[in-house]
């Protein structure tokens, strides 16, 4: 690949990462690469001397890089990931690839450097089986949406929120005193999931394997106290009349965030996720003042879902005992969630810090998007599951 840089064309290469020969020009990369918006507050994505963090808990994953022939300067990364995951149509369980941390120089840039990744990346998802193509961005990220849509033809999926709320020590968070929350076994979790999400847009077949994963911490179910449950048996056997429940995932240990700031701080973009350029979300002043000024991690909770009447308050107390929990850990300042925009259960989340996240998708494997209505069936309330290795 040719690109004009200045008076000069440099040839480009995109190719498999070597962790011996890139790990010190890719972290260079990342750090250079501000997540931030107008030049403000910015966090800065510490990957920890491991790039690969984000995709290797994926049986099949792999980052790319982009390589400037002669010169050996890494001026583009990518990372790819496949998952098995169903789709709430008759089709059932698809491959899908995954695109995640597409990163570009700032002087390489609007050079077609970024449309070479993706493509790499996408045929590499191809050779490996995906029928469909995954990704997500901020909506601000006016860019990565110009080239996902008009360049590489994706189509709007989905809208979720990143829901987002810092420790703050002294914070009161309190449980109402008509609700008990009991920690479910991993077999009673996946037995839950399974029964009442496994239909679901984009739902992880390999649900068991991301429970006993380690940075799993469990799994938890609200309910009011005047119900019981028999604890003994399978909860969906003998479940309250109303619960809700969610997975908590430990990020703290393994992947941590580096702040940098300038004076002319207003607001600031928290990477607390990346499935894409750069997402999560434009925290206020107040709010940001509460992060620490130096590494820290968060706390990921996912496998939201709820049932029966006052689910606010069934809701809003695992919120606050995931924040009680992550208060005690050492390096966790913050809860992170997601839920769509259009899942009834967002209108009973506490409120907090949030951003949309758009997600994008295309068929790929010799079976091209027809129209928009191809893709009608499976905009419907996107699971609440987001996959918490993608953190």
């Amino acid at each position: 690949m040719d690109v004009n840089h200045g008076r000069m064309v440099k040839k480009v290469v995109v190719r498999e990462y070597d962790g011996c020969r890139d790990l010190e020009m890719v972290e260079k990369l990342e750090r250079n690469c501000e997540i931030g918006s107008r030049g403000g507050f910015s966090i800065i994505t510490n990957m920890m001397g491991d790039p690969l963090c984000r995709i290797r808990l994926y049986p099949l994953h792999v980052m790319l890089v982009a390589e400037l022939v002669g010169v050996g300067e890494i001026v583009g990364v990518v990372r790819g990931c496949m998952k098995c995951v169903g789709t709430g149509l008759e089709a059932g369980n698809v491959w899908i690839g995954c695109i995640l941390g597409l990163r570009v120089s700032s002087k390489h840039r609007r050079i077609g450097i970024g449309l070479k990744l993706t493509e790499s990346v996408e045929a590499w998802a191809v050779q490996n089986g995906a029928q469909h193509i995954l990704l997500a961005t901020d909506e601000n990220n006016i860019a990565s949406i110009n080239l996902f849509v008009l360049k590489c033809h994706y189509m709007k999926l989905s809208s979720l929120a990143i829901l987002v709320q810092p420790i703050d020590a002294h914070a009161k968070k309190t449980i109402s005193n008509g609700v008990k929350i009991e920690k479910l076994s991993i077999n009673q979790a996946v037995l839950i999931y399974k029964d009442r999400l496994g239909d679901e847009k984009f739902f992880p077949a390999d649900i068991d394997a991301i429970l006993n994963e380690q940075h799993s911490l469990g799994t938890w179910v609200s309910y009011f106290k005047e119900e019981e449950w028999n604890k003994d048996g399978e909860f969906l056997s003998s479940a309250p009349s109303s619960w809700a429940i969610v997975s908590m995932w430990k990020t703290y240990e393994s992947y941590k965030l580096q702040l940098r700031c300038t004076p002319s701080v207003r607001c600031f973009y928290a990477t607390l996720k990346q499935i894409g350029h750069n997402v999560l979300p434009c925290l206020r002043l107040p709010l940001a003042c509460q992060l620490p000024r130096r590494p820290f991690g968060f706390l990921f909770l996912y496998g939201i879902h709820g049932e029966g009447e006052r689910l606010s308050d069934l809701l809003k107390s695992l919120w606050y005992f995931a924040f009680s929990s992550a208060r005690d850990v050492k390096d966790c300042k913050a809860i992170v969630s997601e839920v769509n925009y259009s899942d009834p259960l967002f209108a009973h989340m506490p409120s907090t810090s949030c951003i949309k996240d758009l997600w994008f998708m295309k068929r790929v494997g010799g079976a091209a998007m027809r129209d928009d209505k191809d893709l009608d069936t499976m905009r419907p309330r996107m699971h609440n599951f987001v996959d918490p290795r993608d953190f």
